[in-house]
């Protein structure tokens, strides 16, 4: 699906998400497509932070980088307590726990029958530095 207002599919929307909270060192950055399984969104970007202050930088980062690609401010949750945050997108929800809640609530093994997008360096539009 594609959004008045940007030219980025819902995955491409969900990988660039991913991609800005792995560089702010986000844990097990995980991107999940559950279109078809719910109307609830196309993907879901699910991740963890260390603390209140990560998990806050790793929203703020994933904010600014859809603001970069045309996409507007997402509705938030939770960005106060920072325990668990979600940026809805509408097509794209992102979800960032603490290591606690996202042990706690599961949500990958709740949507166990979600494909589980590959996120490796190509995808991320990085390449390894060449050895001289």
């Amino acid at each position: 699906m594609v959004l008045e207002g940007s030219d980025l599919t819902s995955e491409e929307k969900a990988r660039l998400a991913a991609t800005a909270a792995q560089d702010l060192k986000a844990n097990e950055v995980v991107v999940l497509d559950v279109q078809g399984q719910t109307q609830l969104a196309d993907f879901f970007v699910v991740c963890s932070g260390t603390s209140d202050v990560h998990i806050r930088a790793i929203a703020d980062a994933i904010i600014e980088k859809l603001r970069e690609n045309g996409i507007e401010k997402p509705r938030r949750e939770g960005v106060q307590a920072a325990r668990w945050v979600l940026l809805d997108y509408d097509d794209v929800v992102v979800h960032i726990f603490s290591t606690e809640e996202r042990e706690f609530y599961n949500l990958e093994s709740f949507w166990s029958g979600a494909r589980v997008l590959e996120l490796t360096e190509e995808s991320r539009g990085q390449r390894e530095p060449a050895i001289a």
